[in-house]
């Protein structure tokens, strides 16, 4: 390259090859010009062009970095856009994932009831009287092989029937956890007529005697509430041996027999009573308590009827016992 007004061209030592490389440094007398990338740029500070030229590449630099970091920010909008649009998709695909899994389970359930389902039947044992019955029958899958099974004979209230622990649930619990579950209309109530042969003290165990013979049952658990005591009571001091389990709900009569009478008992007995029962609650513990093989079970905040008001609470402390007796 000429020089311009007269000066000689010389090759500058601090950029030796400069005349061949891709960049020329040509000194003047009082400026420096630079060929760079096709661009020439004028220093007219010649002692300070190296500094001036890694200015020059550092703000090319800057450039090249924001371009890529515009580039990345674009990128990361579209990428974003993207799954905002396939999201929706996304959630049915898990929905109907999770619904078919609910589904299944649901079915796996169902299938599980259908193999072992309960229903309760109504009989009626023949004679005078005749007794009406309700048990409850455990269906199960054909070659399903039938538990051995412990039997639970319930007795009922004045005020209510056998279907009484039908409608509780009671019946079909324990016919689902494998126990032979009855319950009987007493003479004179639901669908069993009134007899004079139940009249007396006698009549009244014949009575249950006879239920259990008909029956079929041997050596039951036998649950009676209130009224029913006029039943159970003289029974399980005549003919406790034949009992697997006694379970007096506050029973009426209990104060017409002796402290001795009750000692006698060997039947394991559970006395269940409502918190709130001072009247046959209180009173039947009293006697009940003499029974030698007796537990005693409070249900809080339940009057008379304790097992209608704490139902969930009653079949828990039932199966317990039960439990315990096989």
């Amino acid at each position: 390259m000429p020089a311009e007004r007269g000066g000689a061209a010389r090759e500058d030592p601090r950029f030796p090859g400069s005349k061949e490389g891709a960049q020329a440094y040509v000194l003047y007398p009082a400026k420096l010009k630079v060929l760079c990338q096709g661009q020439t740029y004028v220093f007219r500070d010649c002692t300070s062009e190296a500094r001036q030229l890694d200015e020059i590449r550092q703000e090319r630099l800057t450039m090249a970095l924001i371009r890529n970091r515009l580039g990345l920010l674009v990128l990361g909008v579209l990428v974003t856009f993207v799954l905002y649009l396939l999201l929706p998709a996304i959630q049915h695909e898990r929905f109907t994932s999770r619904a078919g899994s609910h589904k299944a389970q649901a079915r796996a359930e169902e299938k599980g009831q259908q193999d072992v389902n309960v229903t309760v039947l109504t009989g009626t044992i023949a004679g005078s009287p005749s007794i009406l019955f309700r048990e409850g029958f455990l269906l199960q899958r054909a070659g399903t092989p039938s538990p051995k099974r412990l039997e639970v004979v319930f007795l009922h209230g004045q005020a209510f029937t056998s279907k009484t622990w039908e409608d509780l649930g009671t019946l079909t619990l324990l016919s689902e956890e494998g126990y032979r579950s009855v319950a009987i209309d007493l003479p004179g109530y639901g669908n069993s007529p009134l007899s004079d042969s139940v009249s007396t003290e006698q009549g009244r165990v014949a009575f249950l005697l006879r239920v259990l013979k008909e029956l079929g049952i041997q050596r039951p658990v036998l649950i009676s509430p209130s009224m029913s005591g006029h039943y159970s009571v003289p029974f399980v001091l005549v003919h406790g041996a034949q009992l697997k389990g006694f379970v007096p709900i506050a029973p009426v009569g209990t104060q017409e027999y002796t402290a001795q009478q009750y000692q006698q008992v060997q039947t394991p007995t559970l006395i269940i009573y409502g918190e709130r029962d001072s009247g046959l609650g209180a009173q039947s513990l009293q006697s009940l308590q003499q029974l030698p093989k007796h537990k005693v079970v409070v249900l809080p905040d339940a009057g008379h009827a304790c097992y209608l008001e704490k139902p969930r609470e009653f079949h828990e402390v039932l199966l317990a016992f039960l439990g315990e007796l096989q």
